[in-house]
């Protein structure tokens, strides 16, 4: 009797402890094959290594996860993915839902859940923290739900991730260390995204958000 071959992951995540972290505690559970900590990286190793499934975080520099993912489907439709981030928010999880996620859990998951996770996706499961599953269930069952929002669009998740904070009232610094980036970098964030969305100042940039219910 021939034993049944060990799930091949690949881990995506820009946070190298993180990916440690995860590697240690699915060690037992699937064959870690590979990770990455960019975008680039990830499309390169998922498209050499060619994995069951790939556990990726939602925000990286360069297009965070819906980049890997919006990349891969095109040269490998058949590599099943699942996000696994920090974020809760709504628009992260319709995001890679939209691009071709078949779950998200958040990193609050025990080692046992998402080894559980992961093994469902692999079977062609949709997966999702019980929270997030009803933003989904709501986002696709609304007929009035808009497929993109093209001034959102045209942000990296990165730079969501900023614009939410900051329309929150969180002070540079603040959103630096939540987000474990510089000021330097959180300034370019900000910079970028009052130039894409063509507005000039913090309180215009509140109201954007506010009226996108992203707040």
């Amino acid at each position: 009797m021939t034993q049944e071959r060990p799930l091949r992951v690949f881990l995506v995540d820009d946070h190298a402890m993180f990916r440690a972290g995860v590697r240690a505690e699915l060690g037992t559970h699937v064959d870690v094959v590979g990770e990455a900590g960019t975008v680039a990286e990830a499309i390169s190793g998922i498209s050499s290594l060619r994995p069951d499934v790939v556990l990726l975080d939602v925000h990286m520099p360069d297009g965070g996860g819906r980049a890997v993912i919006e990349a891969i489907r095109k040269t490998h439709p058949e590599i099943r993915f699942l996000a696994l981030s920090v974020s809760d928010a709504v628009d992260d999880v319709i995001g890679l839902i939209r691009a071709g996620a078949r779950g998200y859990v958040t990193k609050t998951i025990s080692s046992e859940q998402l080894a559980d996770a992961v093994r469902r996706v692999a079977e062609g499961d949709a997966v999702f923290s019980p929270r997030l599953a009803g933003f989904v269930l709501d986002a696709f069952a609304r007929p009035d739900t808009p497929v993109a929002d093209p001034e959102l669009d045209q942000l990296t998740n990165r730079e969501r991730e900023v614009l939410r904070l900051l329309a929150r009232g969180y002070a540079y610094k603040e959103i630096a260390k939540e987000l474990f980036i510089s000021i330097k970098t959180v300034e370019t964030h900000v910079s970028n995204v009052l130039r894409k969305l063509q507005v000039s100042n913090r309180y215009e940039l509140s109201r954007w958000a506010a009226h996108r219910r992203l707040v």
